[in-house]
């Protein structure tokens, strides 16, 4: 198969800065690098015309994610919180030890935090909570035994 690896998942966002706080400072993601990319070629890849891109990569656990700030075309807001069986990326999921005191952790430190969507399974030593980036990407924080880099058998 020709395909070599994956290299990164992108997230747009409306303030380059602050998703680079949030991702490294909140979630402990190493940032790494920038770039800037104007005009062509990257109207062509892209599908956007005036192009005028600032991004960011930072990475985590061999995840590595592509923060992109579009100074032009400006990014349309979304007219509706989008719902987890929307088509596309629908969130990303991190595996943590401590999940109560980690949701206390980003609240207090301003990190909208889905209350509604916390579930625990005692009878797993397991439980799962949505946050949100920023920009409102959902972000699963799951608690459970076993190999981290498994997904969990709940």
């Amino acid at each position: 198969m020709p395909v070599l690896r994956a290299t990164h998942v992108g997230i747009c966002v409306t303030d380059l800065e602050r998703s680079i706080e949030f991702y490294r400072d909140r979630l402990g993601f190493r940032y790494l690098s920038r770039i800037h990319v104007a005009g062509e070629p990257s109207d062509t890849l892209l599908s956007l015309p005036g192009v005028d891109l600032h991004a960011a990569y930072l990475e985590r656990d061999g995840l590595r994610i592509e923060l992109l700030h579009f100074a032009s075309p400006k990014s349309a807001a979304p007219d509706r919180p989008r719902p987890m069986n929307e088509l596309g990326l629908t969130h990303l999921s991190l595996r943590v030890a401590d999940l109560s005191g980690l949701i206390a952790e980003l609240s207090a430190r301003g990190v909208r935090v889905v209350d509604a969507s916390r579930i625990d399974i005692p009878s797993f030593e397991a439980g799962a909570v949505m946050i949100e980036d920023p920009d409102g990407l959902k972000i699963e924080l799951v608690e459970a035994p076993g190999d981290p880099a498994m997904p969990p058998q709940v």
